[in-house]
């Protein structure tokens, strides 16, 4: 019988056929977790399951990427504790610098298309962008998962995006997660599976952006059915196809050729509005980055608007790649270059000031204009700052100018 692509997937997991709203317990190919909450799993490890090795240190993978380098001697002391564990137990770690988790796991190919993913983080959807099951899960659910080598879900519901026409200058995949926001609502998909059809076109990075951003509605999964664009490196199972007469919960249509840039206004990212609608409203901060938008691409969006131009007086545009490798390509063209020359700041690869623990926290009187995924009070400092949210050409023009800017009405 026809099934939606998380029913492929989660079927092929469990060893029979599964529906949305059954309950299945497999074996994940991937559990990730990161250095802001792996040493609470640590901690549920040993103290509340009793266990002192992993059911399988290949499973497993470390990303020190939340607070790189550490930022107080605490964080130091608890990397330190995840560094140790990983060296006993035989456990792959990505180290400071090399970057976000879901940006290295799609570059070394961990990620790959019908793997179930499951990892500490919640934007662990991303991993959607290559055509994998991937989900947000607890540190006890995930303790549990390094002890046993499984896990336990619920075969979610899917709500199917239809996409038709192409962006328009200027307007990029965060414009179309925006949307979503905006149509759908912070719950509209809740514990539900995204699958984004009618746009094979769209490019790794664009993907990424909007399977990362499920979360945002809820979605338990954001799943891009993979297409050979992807390339060799990631080789699409035979039994991973788009079956047309799938069960979808809900269909949402979107046109592109009609969408404008969109901004999430404070303090949800729900909140969103056409960039039209927003007059003379000043920034103090810029941030460019995130596993929503640190991608080579979007720094390269960032340095053609800015070349030739400066950073706006009182106004401070943090720049933080997705990845050493976002780094190293933006060097290699040149593109950082001309952010470094417009007055960026610049970071270490990793996940920056996303949630206001290091590299640019927000005072009370900031206005945060950001490329991230996430605007409620306090997320990036002050409860009292204010946070906007929206895509890379919009932050670039914004830096330029001091006040959120359409780039288009840049000469």
């Amino acid at each position: 019988m026809s099934q939606t692509l998380s029913e492929k997937i989660l079927s092929h997991a469990a060893g029979h056929e599964v529906r949305a709203g059954d309950f299945v317990v497999i074996r994940p190919d991937v559990v990730m977790s990161h250095d802001s909450l792996t040493p609470s799993i640590l901690k549920i490890f040993h103290e509340q399951l009793g266990a002192s090795r992993v059911a399988d240190p290949q499973q497993l993978v470390f990303t020190m990427d939340h607070v790189v380098p550490a930022a107080t001697v605490s964080i130091a002391n608890d990397q330190n504790r995840v560094r140790r564990f990983a060296a006993e137990q035989g456990i792959r770690l990505f180290e400071v610098g090399r970057g976000i988790c879901h940006q290295v796991l799609v570059e070394e190919r961990i990620a790959t298309p019908g793997k179930v993913i499951i990892g500490s983080d919640s934007h662990s959807t991303a991993y959607g962008a290559v055509g994998a099951f991937g989900c947000g899960m607890g540190s006890t659910d995930i303790a549990l998962a390094w002890a046993t080598g499984q896990t336990w879900l619920r075969v979610p519901e899917t709500l199917r995006v239809i996409l038709r026409g192409r962006f328009r200058p200027w307007v990029e995949a965060k414009d179309l997660a925006l949307r979503l926001c905006r149509e759908v609502g912070l719950d509209g998909a809740n514990y539900m599976a995204v699958e984004y059809h009618g746009a094979p076109w769209m490019s790794l990075p664009e993907r990424q952006t909007l399977a990362s951003m499920a979360i945002e509605i809820g979605a338990k999964a954001g799943i891009f059915p993979p297409d050979p664009s992807l390339g060799e490196e990631f080789p699409i199972p035979e039994w991973l196809t788009v079956d047309e007469s799938a069960a979808y919960a809900r269909t949402l249509h979107i046109n592109l050729d009609e969408l404008q840039p969109q901004v999430a206004l404070p303090h949800t990212v729900e909140n969103v509005v056409d960039l039209s609608e927003i007059s003379n409203q000043r920034v103090s901060v810029v941030f460019l980055g995130t596993c929503t938008n640190g991608r080579y691409e979007d720094l390269a969006t960032a340095a053609r608007i800015l070349r030739g131009r400066r950073v706006a007086p009182g106004v401070r545009f943090i720049v933080t790649p997705a990845s050493q490798q976002a780094l190293a390509r933006a060097a290699a063209d040149g593109s950082l270059q001309t952010l470094i020359e417009a007055g960026a700041v610049l970071t270490t690869p990793g996940c920056g000031p996303c949630m206001g623990r290091h590299h640019g926290v927000l005072g009370e009187d900031d206005v945060c204009l950001s490329t991230g995924n996430r605007n409620f009070r306090g997320r990036m400092g002050s409860p009292e700052a204010r946070i906007f949210l929206a895509s890379p050409a919009v932050a670039a023009a914004s830096a330029a100018t001091g006040y959120i800017t359409d780039p288009a009405t840049l000469s």
